[in-house]
């Protein structure tokens, strides 16, 4: 008996020595060729009777896996190139499938290299359950003609098309296999039933240019409109009746070509309705037309058109320029030294040469020249609404800005619904209404101090008249925003800590929260702002009743006063349960329909679970209270529907396993993994689990923080860990970090795999000390963590970006307790900070400093001690821990300057600092060299100081800039 158990023991450690060996930590080379499942990668058939899902990598080609989903032994594989972002589709009708396939990642290098061509792409179409295979070359977009799906449209680029906007598009007919060519499409688009195709044509010389419909059952052709013109902006209905486009035409006088609004409707016997506003003087204001930037549609009755409008701008006039011949010019130039000549104070030679100078100059009459050039400038203004640099961004957008307008189809007249005065307009379901707004009389402040306010109106979109509705209206979040009913009659608004519901046709207001036992009000949003609110779920489909949450619950508030709220989910509180938001199902739907099941996302506050309940109907005014198939230590998420069958899928993940797609029914019980995202996942060490930490921070809030062991953990052993924040990070418990070349050069399952404990604590934010609440919460949550006895404390790391770069910057001017600290991006002056613009918006950073992420009550003036104590710059003599900075010099977030100034006050000081610069790069690295770069050097980093190995030359030394390029090739991989 003994020599048996020594055998099962000596075969259960040789099986663990093999294990051992099979896997290896993660370098970052084995990254480039990693294959995984994007986001969005995976597709079931409409009768979810197929699947199919791709896997790609970032240096290696992808392949897209197709099955039956009752039998995976019909799996297949085909090949698509070297892309990241997998194009695929079923049809409607669940018989095809059609995919790209793009060049190969080598085929890409080397035409890169030689500076070839664009490579084209293929398209393949299958027919789901045969082995037919068709392949279309050089295939660009492409999709099914919706629910008939009986045809595939594809584009066909080609090259030098001259002044045509348009291309070949293919109609390919499925049953048959037979195919019709498009020439010249510039756009066209299938109604929802798929039974016509409506497209432009946009041909060389506009020969043929006009507006057609194509009936797909028997390929005939309907030529709605044909001009010298550019017909865009295709618009079917939902129901796929009508479609609205625009025809714009050419005028010498104007920089913008002129609108005319064509309409379609009756398309089995086509209606057109063409509307000119060039030859509507009386109606039009003919300062303006209708404006190419904005899709025209029409009303649900199809009575109405709505469309855009904007202001003409005059062409500039062209100076003709005067034909010289070589006798002219030497007329003109005999004329000059006639001139000249007569000037008595020509004395010399020297006098003349002058002379000729200044009349070259055009200063010898003291006129200004023809040629003069205008200066190359900007006003900056204290009055500016907007600072210049935010008007430059928005440039472009203001340029093509437009304003609503509708046509009256049947009275034949035209009603500006917009105008400067009124900004933005949301039309409400059925067009009786538009809900305006406009936020121009509070835009200084707004851009000074990030304190929100708008004034509301109503619009009648029967007449066009505009009724104030709020003046001065408070937004402390997104939250508080109106937003309609489903039947376009009501308004939901929060005010004052509580929502409220305006009534348009009664023209009433009321509080329907104000009899609710709990707060709505999000008491954790710790910014700058007065009584945000917790976001409301939304309207019912019958428009009965309001969703809205206190945080934890889901309450449900009735519009008759017959009705009392009802808590629909029950435990939330008491649980510490939060029930976050509702998946929606039907991508058509229109509301929350109360009759059917809702299934909401769930997640534990304190205990990291997540999941998915379900809410049935509430019977005789009473929550049945939720159901929890799914309630797991996992991260639950992305629930979606067939749309002609009852199968669902949900994604799940954890910290040391890939996110897989399971397949399951509307109970959500017995989940099947169908999926097999990241294949080589059993080749390498990952992290051998997590833990939970808890701990309270020096001013008495009680946190958590996510502890990620690291691959091979022995209990009792101590590791290097690297402790990571931005904020509230707990909730990544068990969230799957894909291996990948981020733009910030952070990793976690990178780290782990290496041999390192991660650690993620919660940092919550006390007004007027965004640097200290670093220190108050991430230093209890290092002593909380090392009591695990995970963590080795003379070998612990800092790394943050952006705002975390700035709590580690600060950080290591507060303590001496962390042997290397990496800082992305940092904010280490708050004072010089705040007077800097956020370049990438355009927008200055004094909202951001008093609204948003810089939590400071009034400018560096008005709280100077609060700004200087919390900025890294003022304490930089207390640092000691070796930095490593990352800071680009077109960094648009956080300004280049910062890293500047700090890197030089440590410089000054002869703190061990480190900063690397990627040349034109922004807030974070958007170059997969420069990701591949920084991602190995930060690894390098942490490795000489928490793990004793021989720090690089880069890192001991530095680089001469003459040697640079040489550095680079050697370590280029």
């Amino acid at each position: 008996m003994r020599k048996y158990l020594l055998l099962v023991w000596l075969l259960c450690l040789t099986a663990t020595f093999a294990q051992a060996q099979e896997t290896k930590p993660m370098s970052w080379k084995d990254v480039a060729t990693w294959k995984y499942m994007p986001n969005s990668a995976f597709k079931l058939s409409p009768d979810g009777q197929w699947m199919a899902y791709a896997l790609v990598g970032i240096e290696s080609d992808g392949e897209l896996i197709l099955q039956k989903v009752a039998d995976p032994t019909s799996k297949k594989t085909f090949p698509i190139g070297n892309t990241t972002f997998p194009n695929f589709d079923f049809s409607q009708n669940s018989q095809w499938i059609a995919f790209k396939e793009y060049p190969k990642f080598k085929e890409k290098e080397s035409n890169e290299k030689a500076k070839g061509k664009p490579l084209k792409e293929k398209l393949h179409l299958i027919k789901l359950g045969t082995e037919d295979k068709k392949t279309f070359e050089g295939a660009g977009g492409f999709s099914f003609n919706n629910q008939a799906s009986s045809h595939l449209l594809i584009n066909l680029p080609k090259e030098g098309n001259g002044d045509a906007k348009g291309s070949d598009v293919l109609i390919y007919h499925l049953s048959s296999g037979k195919s019709q060519n498009l020439g010249n499409v510039r756009e066209h688009a299938a109604n929802k039933a798929g039974t016509h195709l409506a497209y432009s044509v946009d041909a060389a010389n506009s020969q043929g240019n006009g507006l057609y419909l194509l009936t797909l059952s028997n390929s005939s052709i309907q030529v709605l409109d044909s001009d010298e013109a550019g017909y865009q902006s295709i618009n079917w209905t939902e129901k796929g009746d009508a479609f609205a486009a625009l025809k714009m035409k050419k005028d010498k006088k104007y920089k913008q070509d002129r609108g005319i609004l064509l309409g379609v409707k009756n398309i089995n016997n086509p209606q057109l309705t063409q509307y000119e506003p060039a030859k509507d003087s009386a109606g039009f204001d003919q300062k303006y037309t209708i404006s190419q930037n904005r899709r025209p549609m029409w009303s649900e009755d199809l009575t109405r058109l709505f469309y855009g409008i904007h202001p003409l701008v005059l062409a500039e006039k062209e100076t003709p320029k005067k034909e010289e011949n070589k006798d002219s010019l030497a007329t003109a130039e005999s004329l000059k030294i006639a001139k000249i000549m007569a000037d008595t104070t020509i004395k010399s030679i020297a006098d003349l040469q002058k002379a000729i100078a200044k009349l070259d100059t055009g200063k010898v009459t003291g006129k200004k020249s023809n040629d003069a050039k205008k200066p190359e400038m900007t006003i900056w203004h204290w009055q500016d609404d907007r600072l210049q640099s935010r008007q430059q961004v928005m440039e472009n957008m203001d340029k093509n800005y437009s304003f609503w307008a509708m046509y009256d189809v049947a009275g034949k007249k035209h009603i500006a619904l917009q105008d400067s005065s009124m900004k933005d307009l949301n039309i409400l379901p059925y067009q009786h209404f538009a809900l305006g707004s406009d936020q121009q009389s509070y835009e200084l402040d707004i851009n000074l101090n990030g304190q929100n306010y708008q004034d509301y109106y109503l619009v009648d979109l029967k007449t066009g008249a505009k009724t104030p509705l709020f003046e001065n209206f408070y937004l402390p979040s997104y939250a508080s925003m109106p937003r309609p009913s489903t039947d376009g009659k009501k308004l939901l608004y929060g005010k004052d800590g509580h929502f409220y519901v305006y009534d348009i046709l009664a023209k009433t207001h009321t509080n329907i929260t104000e009899k609710l036992p709990v707060s709505i009000i999000n008491t954790e949003d710790d910014h700058n702002v007065k009584d945000p609110l917790q976001n409301p779920l939304g309207w019912s489909s019958d428009s009965k009743y309001v969703l809205v949450r206190d945080g934890w619950d889901i309450w449900q508030i009735p519009m008759s006063a017959k009705e009392n709220p009802i808590n629909l989910t029950q435990n939330g509180k008491k649980d510490k349960i939060r029930y976050q938001y509702r998946f929606t199902l039907d991508p058509e739907e229109k509301g929350i329909d109360l009759s059917k099941t809702v299934y909401i996302r769930t997640y534990g506050e304190n205990s990291k679970k997540s999941g998915i309940a379900t809410l049935s109907p509430a019977k005789a005014g009473l929550a049945v209270g939720p159901k929890m198939p799914l309630w797991e230590d996992a991260n639950i998420g992305g629930i979606a529907k067939t749309e002609k069958a009852g199968v669902f899928t949900y994604s799940k993940e954890k910290f040391n396993e890939p996110t897989q797609i399971y397949l399951t029914d509307a109970t959500l019980a017995n989940g099947r993994k169908v999926t097999e995202n990241a294949p080589d996942v059993g080749k390498f060490a990952w992290s051998t689990g997590v833990r939970l930490v808890d701990y309270v921070t020096t001013k008495g809030d009680s946190l958590q923080a996510a502890l990620f062991l690291p691959a091979g953990y022995v209990e009792g052993q101590k590791y290097p860990t690297v402790v990571y924040y931005y904020e509230k990070l707990s909730q990544t418990l068990h969230s799957w970090a894909n291996p990948g070349y981020s733009g910030t050069g952070w990793n976690p399952s990178l780290y782990t795999s290496n041999g390192y404990a991660v650690l993620i604590p919660d940092i919550v934010y006390k007004m007027d000390d965004p640097g200290m609440s670093a220190v108050w919460a991430v230093l209890p949550a290092v002593d909380a963590a090392i009591k695990t006895g995970v963590i080795d404390e003379s070998k612990m790391g800092l790394h943050g970006h952006s705002w975390g770069g700035y709590q580690t910057s600060f950080l290591i001017t507060q303590t001496t307790r962390f042997k290397a600290a990496a800082a992305g991006a940092p904010l280490t002056n708050m004072i010089s900070m705040y007077d800097l613009i956020y370049w990438n918006s355009g927008g200055g950073n004094m909202s951001i400093f008093e609204a948003s992420q810089g939590r400071f009550l009034g400018g560096p003036w008005e709280n100077w001690d609060a700004y200087e104590r919390n900025s890294p710059i003022y304490h930089v003599k207390n640092v000691q821990t070796p930095l490593l900075m990352l800071h680009n010099d077109k960094d648009g977030a956080v300004d280049f300057t910062q890293g500047v100034e700090y890197y030089n006050a440590l410089r000054r000081l002869k703190k061990p600092v480190i900063m690397v610069q990627y040349l034109g790069e922004n807030h974070g690295l958007g170059k997969l060299e420069n990701r591949k770069d920084y991602s190995v050097r930060m690894m390098e980093f942490f490795d000489h100081h928490l793990k004793g190995q021989p720090a690089p030359e880069w890192m001991s030394k530095g680089v001469p800039r003459l040697k640079l390029g040489e550095h680079l090739e050697e370590r280029a991989f």
